[in-house]
């Protein structure tokens, strides 16, 4: 037994209309995805209106190709200066915590266990555990997870962690707050 309001969309009744908006939401759904948070709609069916139909381009697909690889870059600037003020502020604030310590680089760190082992020069090869997190929260990279400790060249890293690395006595754990320009700059 149904009760209720059944709506049927009027619009979009025969197979290509279905196939066309189809094809609509997959394209919006993708430049979305890319960060584009607005779009001019009709500018967008004159487009595929005059590629289908054979018209004139108003627009060369060169010039095109230029036109979106400049306004996502645009894009792409903006967010990563939003993503470096969001960095320098979470290092700012993150420096007053009781603990941390910040080195003449901008490096942070605590100490969560002294090791009394040796320390590393740059150019040990150095073994270790460790998780890669962004700033909020969510592991890009981790050796914990795989369940195998990753051995590399310490100079063969980021500068962040060559420099923190050689702070710490083998058998050490350390947490380190790794400004970008140490890291993996704009990325």
């Amino acid at each position: 037994f149904f009760m209720g309001v059944l709506t049927i969309n009027a619009q979009n009744t025969t197979e290509m209309e279905k196939v066309s908006y189809s094809i609509g939401v997959s394209v919006a759904k993708n430049v979305k995805a890319q960060g584009l948070e607005s779009i001019d709609s009709p500018s967008i069916a004159k487009a595929f209106k005059d590629v289908f139909e054979g018209n004139e381009l108003e627009i060369s697909e060169e010039e095109a190709n230029l036109i979106i690889q400049d306004y996502f870059s645009k894009l792409n600037d903006k967010a990563q200066e939003a993503n470096k003020e969001v960095g320098m502020k979470f290092l700012e604030e993150n420096a007053k915590k009781e603990g941390v310590v910040t080195t003449a680089s901008g490096l942070q760190y605590i100490v969560m266990t002294k090791g009394d082992g040796a320390k590393p020069k740059e150019t040990d090869n150095v073994t270790v555990h460790y998780h890669g997190t962004l700033l909020d929260g969510k592991v890009f990279d981790s050796s914990v997870e795989r369940n195998q400790p990753a051995t590399f060249p310490l100079n063969g890293v980021i500068k962040g962690w060559t420099e923190g690395v050689q702070l710490m006595n083998v058998g050490s754990k350390f947490r380190f707050f790794i400004p970008s320009d140490l890291a993996y700059g704009e990325r």
